[in-house]
C-alpha cells in the first residue's frame, strides 16, 4: 500500500484541525468519539492551536502512534519537525538514572565488559521488538503469553540463559553468537516491559524450579525434562508454598508414600500460590523432606487464583490426589529435599532483587518525565520542591540496590555453589529485605506524583498503577525474616574471643 502523502499548512489554514508536535490532525470525525469529550477539542486553546504541551499533560505518546489515531494526520506544520519520541526499539533512554551507571554514558564499571554492552544491546533489541507488544496485549486481555515468543526465545536461547552459566549452555549458540550471556541483564531486561505478571509467565518458574532438576536430578531425568523446558515447549514451577504452612518448608504438610513394590511415591496435598506447569514438590516422607519431580497426569488438578497483580502470571492452586511418579523423580536424596529446597533460595532471592532494582529505575523514568511535561499551577511538576525531594528519594535507593546487587553478583560469579550457601546466604536476604522495602517507598511516593492517574490501570500513570500494584508484594513480616536470617548467620560467624 502506498504511503499517505502528507500535506504542508500554514496556522491560520488549520483553524479548525489540531496541532501536535508540528503534525497536523483532522478530529472532525473523531470529535464525537473523543474519550474525553467533545469540549476538550472545542476549548479555545485546542482547537486550531498548537497543542502539544495540553496533549502530553493528558496522554502518553504512544497514543499518537496507534493506526486509528495515526491515520487522523492530514499534513504537517511548515518549519517545523516533530522532535517528540518515545521508547525507541533497542537505545538506550536519554532520561538520566533510566539506565543503571554501566549503561550511562561518560560512565565506568569494574563488573561489564564490551561483551556485557553488546550483549544487553542484542536482548533489549529482540525484547522491544518481539516480547513487550505481546507482554502489554497480555497484561492487557489476562491470557498466558503467546506461544511465539517462547519459540522465538528459544530460537535465541534465552530460556537457557535465564539460568545462568553451566553445562545447560554447553553445545548452544546463544543469542546468534553473542556466547558469553549474563542473566542479571536478561532479567532487568525483561523487567523493562512493565508486566510483572507477563514476566512470571513467561517461564517465571523456570528460574526457580529447573534448578533442582539440573544439580539433584539423574541423567535420565535431566535427558527426558530439561530439552523441552528450554524449547518452551513444556513449563515447570517450585511448588512449595501451601496453604497452611506459607513458605514454612519444614511445615509442609503434602505427603509421598512409597507404593508397595518400592517404584512410586504416591503424593497427596495441595499447593497454593504457584506459577507455571511441571512441578518440583516439596513433600514429607517417612525419612523427613523430600523433593520431587510430578509431571501432569491423573491426579493432578490445578484452578487458577485471581491475584491483585496479574491473570497473566497464570498463579495456580495444585492438588495432588494419589498422583503416582516414578521413584526416579527424585530429586536428590530422599529425605534430603531441605537441602535441595534451601540451595534453590538464593538464586531465587537473587533473581528478585534484580526485578526490583530495574522496576524502581523504570518508576523513575516514568516520574522524570511526567514531573516534566505535567503543568500545575502554570508551572512544571520539577518547579516544586516537595515532587524533587520525592524524586530524589527514588534516585537514592535505587541506585543503592544496584550497587548492592551487582556487588552480591560479582561474588556469585567467582564462588562455588557451596561458598555461596556459605557466605552469600546472609548479604542476599539482607539484599531482598532491603529492595523490597525500597520498592515499596518508591512505589508510594511515585503513585503520590502521579496523583490518580497512579492509581489507573489505563493512560498516563498505567506503569506506575502495575509497579505499585505488584512489585511490593512481600510483607513487613516476610522482610523481617530475612533481615533476622542475615543477623543470626552474622552471629554464627563472630569469632569467639571478639570483645570491645
Amino acid at each position: 500500500m502506498a504511503a499517505k502523502e502528507l500535506r504542508e499548512f500554514s496556522l491560520e489554514e488549520v483553524a479548525q484541525w489540531v496541532v501536535i508536535d508540528g503534525k497536523v490532525y483532522d478530529l472532525t470525525r473523531f470529535k464525537d468519539l473523543h474519550p474525553g469529550g467533545i469540549s476538550v477539542l472545542i476549548d479555545e486553546e485546542v482547537a486550531g492551536k498548537d497543542a502539544t504541551d495540553t496533549f502530553y499533560g493528558l496522554h502518553r505518546h504512544e497514543v499518537l502512534e496507534r493506526p486509528q489515531y495515526k491515520r487522523l494526520q492530514v499534513g504537517t506544520i511548515k518549519g517545523q519537525k516533530s522532535v517528540m519520541f518515545d521508547r525507541k526499539i533497542g537505545e538506550l533512554s536519554q532520561v538520566p538514572y533510566a539506565e543503571p551507571t554501566w549503561l550511562s554514558p561518560g560512565y565506568h564499571s569494574p563488573y561489564y565488559s564490551d561483551n556485557h554492552r553488546q550483549f544487553q544491546k542484542a536482548v533489549r533489541r529482540f525484547i522491544d521488538e518481539v516480547v513487550y507488544p505481546d507482554a502489554q496485549a497480555r497484561e492487557e486481555d489476562g491470557k498466558r503469553p503467546s506461544q511465539v515468543v517462547f519459540d522465538k526465545m528459544a530460537e535465541m536461547n534465552l530460556h537457557a540463559m535465564r539460568l545462568g552459566p553451566g553445562k545447560h549452555l554447553k553445545g548452544r549458540v546463544l543469542m546468534g553468537g553473542i556466547v558469553k550471556p549474563e542473566e542479571l541483564i536478561i532479567t532487568q531486561e525483561l523487567v523493562r516491559c512493565g508486566a510483572r505478571g507477563y514476566g512470571d509467565g513467561m517461564l517465571g518458574g523456570e528460574v526457580i524450579g529447573l534448578p533442582p532438576v539440573l544439580n539433584f536430578g539423574s541423567p535420565e531425568l535431566q535427558a527426558r525434562i530439561v530439552p523441552d523446558i528450554l524449547a518452551g515447549k513444556k513449563f515447570i514451577c517450585l511448588a512449595i508454598s501451601e496453604a497452611a504452612a506459607g513458605s514454612d518448608v519444614m511445615g509442609l504438610q503434602t505427603t509421598a508414600v512409597l507404593s508397595e513394590d518400592g517404584k512410586e511415591w504416591i503424593i497427596n496435598g495441595t499447593k497454593k500460590w504457584i506459577t507455571n506447569g511441571t512441578f518440583t514438590v516439596g513433600c514429607r516422607t517417612d525419612d523427613g523432606l523430600t523433593a520431587i519431580l510430578v509431571e501432569r497426569g491423573p491426579g493432578v488438578e490445578t484452578r487458577q487464583i485471581k491475584t491483585s497483580y496479574s491473570a497473566a502470571a497464570g498463579t495456580a492452586y495444585i492438588t495432588f490426589d494419589n498422583v503416582r511418579v516414578p521413584v526416579g523423580n527424585t530429586l536428590g536424596e530422599v529425605g534430603g529435599g531441605i537441602f535441595v529446597i534451601l540451595s534453590n533460595f538464593n538464586h531465587e532471592r537473587w533473581v528478585m532483587c534484580c526485578s526490583s532494582a530495574r522496576a524502581q529505575r523504570s518508576l523513575i523514568e516514568e516520574c522524570l518525565k511526567w514531573a516534566a511535561q505535567r503543568k500545575a499551577f502554570g508551572k512544571p511538576l520539577t518547579s516544586q520542591p516537595v515532587i524533587r525531594a520525592k524524586i530524589a528519594g527514588m534516585i537514592e535507593r535505587t541506585e543503592s540496590v544496584q550497587s548492592w546487587l551487582e556487588n552480591i553478583t560479582y561474588q556469585m560469579k567467582h564462588m562455588s555453589y557451596k561458598q555461596q550457601s556459605q557466605k552469600l546466604a546472609g548479604p542476599i536476604a539482607f539484599l531482598k529485605s532491603y529492595s523490597t522495602r525500597c520498592a515499596q517507598d518508591t512505589a508510594r511516593d511515585a503513585v503520590q506524583i502521579f496523583g490518580g492517574r497512579g492509581v489507573t490501570k489505563t493512560g498516563m500513570g498505567k506503569f506506575v498503577e502495575h509497579v505499585g500494584r505488584s512489585f511490593p508484594s512481600s510483607s513487613r513480616r516476610a522482610e523481617d525474616v530475612l533481615a533476622d536470617l542475615g543477623v543470626r548467620q552474622a552471629i554464627r560467624a563472630m569469632p569467639k574471643n571478639a570483645r570491645l
